[in-house]
């Protein structure tokens, strides 16, 4: 039975989370532990501003660090404009105040551009860039090692012998294995990319040790920031002069190995990365990088970009509707009082009223930290090199990723329930697959299916003709192949004669996944694949993978490789690739290097004569306004198929109530681990399965609404739905809780007059009995309102009754005696 404990009266179309609640994103069989047991919440996305810090308490300031632990937020130094600062201020996120924090001891020397981070009890400050900037005199960077205990608000100076890196600011640190690591920053003299580090377990025998670093290093560098995800370290842009780049780099800490996130798998059309930015921050949450503000190329840019490390796509964050302009207060919980939304004067709020602006404007040097769900960015230097004491929040969304890609992916990569096989090239060599995948993704594939299915059903009836004559005649009598149960239907066979194995594997994988292995740095042999597979894609007319491919193939072009590239096109007839090709060659810093290899030798005749022409003299670049065709998405390939697209491919019949429900077998059975073991072990005669949710039959309405979810990963449904569904991702066995986090929200937050008639019956159906009271309480205080609803008169006798007694309950002696009155 589900259970709704306090379920707060409210309406509002923003999208909200629930703090409170924390989701285990491994194992599908966490979904159980979800419960409606509904506490505070904040909408999703949106910011806030909470009070500024006081110049009595801290001066406004840029180049500091900000730390979180427990429930405060620590900044430390910094500059005002005039001076470095080495005071330290705590903020409490719980009612909102500033103040001093306590120290003792001897502090690090004022300074700016340093260093700091959290381990155990302790902040660690390093480095930084000291002196008098109002003199400019005794400016020096520093390489010492500070800490302070937050239990004692002792300072103290690490002495560490042996070697030590050179003295930096404007680096990056992070904690990672108990060690305090350090990459890159800026010497006085010249940017670097050293990395070090040294153990933060044990003060007496610590050292600091230069990291051997391999693979694609960062340039050296300064103002950028760093974030741990996923175990990696992530550095993005920051200053590095004539190199500056919107680059993301990744750190492997076991083998000590950067790799540089490539960018051309975002399709032209897509979100691309933020642009190449210095002096900005970079925050970690779940599986997801923030990016905020920053100099960008002259502007002072104030969006927020995400990078999802799982998917590797970056997109902007969109503010909720209230982050732009809001009511607000603060009171000594540090709770938001109003919103544009709902306003309700409380007697705790110490600041007035006001209509004030919620998002923070374009900064950079400022600071950002993250504190449970939510992040944190106070200070920086705003217009006119003007510093700030501002300090603002923004929510977290903490949904369970979408496991689409990856689902359809392992159905790819198990070949489990293939009903299609393959015949390719010359060699014939075979490759399984699915009927239903393939013919949503490949208008071209899924003729060929057609065709091979019609000589399949002629060639059983044929068959069949022969065996009714054999039975006439009093021969031997199979059952007909028409009569077989599904389960038994033969393979279909599909020749396609213009395609060899590897690369329509390839392009298989993009199919159930929207996505191709980019090649290796340096591997020829992998760019001519990634070759013949765009040969496919221009074949098969998909668009989109024709895209994917050209951006794959244009970014792996080398010094190395170009001959090779050029020469393959030309063979393929890959006009536009050649094209590529050869204005690489020809470019000033290419040409030299390029005709002195050995393969500029072996070139074929008529491509030499074409690169000595380009050289001599460049055709005139031509520019085409023509938007480019980037094709569909595995989403909205599935949303057509579930939508009628895919109705003369279905495969297994779903009764809902009685009612038939077309579906394809092997799409349930890679989003659903309930109907992949039934396909496998106990796959019914008929091809007929009862849908139930345990002992609960879902709405129609409600039943849609998981396929959806099933065919392409929609989570968006009317609120009554999501009672109906709460328990489908335990009881189906999906990859995560996503669908239940997304019904909790949907029920926290949309429950209003206009569809409380529909909530009451789901809650009536379902048993969840703290919902339905929820709803009885809403109907009874706005009753004038919900009686004047259609949907009143179609409820049942019972649930009438039920308003009725919640009707009597509620009214007074003194309602009934004016009743009665008027009587």
């Amino acid at each position: 039975m589900l259970q709704l404990d306090d379920l707060a009266t409210m309406s509002c179309k923003s999208t909200k989370v629930a703090p409170s609640v924390d989701f285990d994103h491994s194992c599908s069989d966490s979904v159980e532990y979800l419960t409606l047991n509904f506490g505070p919440f904040e909408t999703v996305h949106r910011w806030r501003r909470l009070p500024p810090c006081d110049e009595f308490v801290g001066a406004r300031r840029s180049k500091h660090t900000v730390v979180a632990y427990r429930d405060a937020i620590y900044v430390f130094g910094g500059d005002n404009g005039k001076n470095m600062l080495n005071d330290l201020l705590r903020f409490d996120v719980k009612d909102c105040s500033w103040c001093r924090a306590f120290t003792t001891g001897t502090p690090p020397a004022p300074r700016y551009h340093h260093s700091a981070v959290v381990y155990g009890s302790s902040m660690f400050v390093f480095g930084g860039y000291t002196g008098d900037i109002y003199s400019n005199s005794n400016l020096k960077n520093k390489n010492d090692l500070f800490e302070y205990k937050f239990a004692t608000g002792q300072w103290t100076e690490w002495k560490v012998e042996g070697s030590l890196p050179v003295a930096r600011s404007a680096h990056g640190a992070t904690v990672y294995s108990d060690k305090l690591w350090i990459f890159a920053g800026y010497d006085g003299n010249a940017r670097l990319n050293d990395m070090w580090t040294i153990s933060l377990q044990d003060r007496e025998h610590a050292c600091w040790e230069e990291i051997d670093q391999s693979g694609e290093i960062p340039p050296s560098c300064c103002n950028f920031p760093v974030a741990v995800c996923r175990d990696k370290m992530f550095v993005f842009s920051g200053q590095s002069g004539a190199k500056i780049t919107n680059n993301l780099f990744q750190f492997e800490f076991k083998g000590h190995m950067w790799t540089r996130i490539p960018t051309e798998h975002l399709l032209r059309g897509s979100p691309p990365p933020p642009q190449r930015r210095y002096g900005h921050t970079m925050v970690a949450f779940d599986r997801h990088l923030y990016v905020f503000g920053g100099a960008a190329d002259n502007t002072l840019p104030n969006e927020l970009h995400c990078y999802d490390v799982d998917s590797q796509t970056w997109e902007v964050i969109h503010p909720s509707l209230d982050s732009e302009l809001s009511f607000s207060s603060f009171n000594i919980e540090g709770d938001i009082l109003h919103s544009a939304d709902h306003i309700e004067q409380s007697p705790k709020a110490e600041f007035p009223l006001s209509l004030t602006p919620q998002m923070p404007s374009g900064r950079l040097f400022h600071a950002a930290a993250v504190i449970q769900d939510a992040m944190y960015i106070f200070g920086g230097t705003v217009d006119n090199n003007v510093r700030s004491g501002e300090m603002y929040r923004f929510q977290f969304s903490c949904y369970p990723k979408c496991t689409l890609h990856e689902d359809y992916g392992k159905l790819w990569e198990n070949r489990q329930f293939c009903d299609v096989e393959f015949i390719l090239g010359e060699r014939e060599e075979r490759v399984l697959g699915h009927i239903a995948i393939v013919t949503a993704r490949c208008q071209w594939l899924r003729k060929k299916i057609l065709q091979a299915r019609d000589r399949q059903r002629q060639k059983t009836r044929q068959e069949s003709s022969e065996e009714s004559d054999e039975g006439a005649a009093g021969g031997p009598r199979d059952m007909p192949a028409v009569s077989r149960p599904s389960g038994t239907q033969p393979m279909l066979e599909v020749a396609i004669r213009e395609a060899e194995a590897q690369p329509f594997e390839v392009l298989m994988q993009f199919l159930y996944t929207d996505k191709i292995q980019y090649p290796r740095r340096g591997h020829v042999q992998d760019v001519l694949l990634i070759m013949d597979v765009y040969k496919l894609a221009l074949s098969f007319k998909l668009s989109r993978l024709e895209q994917l491919c050209v951006q794959y193939i244009e970014a792996s072009v080398d010094l190395q490789n170009v001959l090779s590239v050029c020469e393959n096109a030309n063979k393929l007839q890959l006009d536009q690739l050649k094209e590529h090709c050869l204005n690489f060659v020809v470019k000033e810093s290419h040409f030299n290097q390029v005709i002195m290899t050995k393969e500029f030798e072996h070139l074929s005749t008529p491509l030499i004569v074409e690169i000595v022409r380009r050289k001599q003299q460049p055709p005139p670049r031509l520019y085409s306004d023509q938007p480019v065709d980037i094709g569909t998405s595995l989403v909205q390939d599935m949303k057509a198929y579930l939508e009628g697209g895919g109705l003369e491919f279905c495969d297994i019949i779903l009764l809902l109530d009685g009612h038939p429900r077309p579906a394809h077998k092997a799409i349930l059975a890679a989003r659903s681990s309930y109907f992949e073991a039934m396909f496998r072990s106990f796959m019914p005669e008929d091809g007929q399965v009862n849908i139930s949710i345990g002992e609960m039959v879902p709405s129609k309405q409600a039943f849609e609404s998981m396929l959806r979810y099933i065919y392409y990963g929609d989570v968006n449904m009317p609120p009554e739905d999501s009672l109906y569904l709460f328990a489908a991702p335990y009881y189906y066995g999906f990859s995560n809780n996503r669908l239940q986090a997304y019904c909790k929200q949907n029920l926290e937050m949309n429950v209003t007059v206009e569809n409380v008639l529909q909530i009451l019956e789901a809650a009536d159906k379902t048993q969840a009995l703290d919902m339905k009271k929820h709803c009885l309480h809403i109907i009874v205080h706005q009753f004038i309102k919900v009686s004047k609803l259609p949907n009143l008169r179609s409820l049942s006798q019972l649930l009438l009754l039920d308003i009725i007694e919640s009707l009597a309950t509620h009214i007074s002696d003194k309602q009934c005696a004016e009743m009665g009155s008027d009587i």
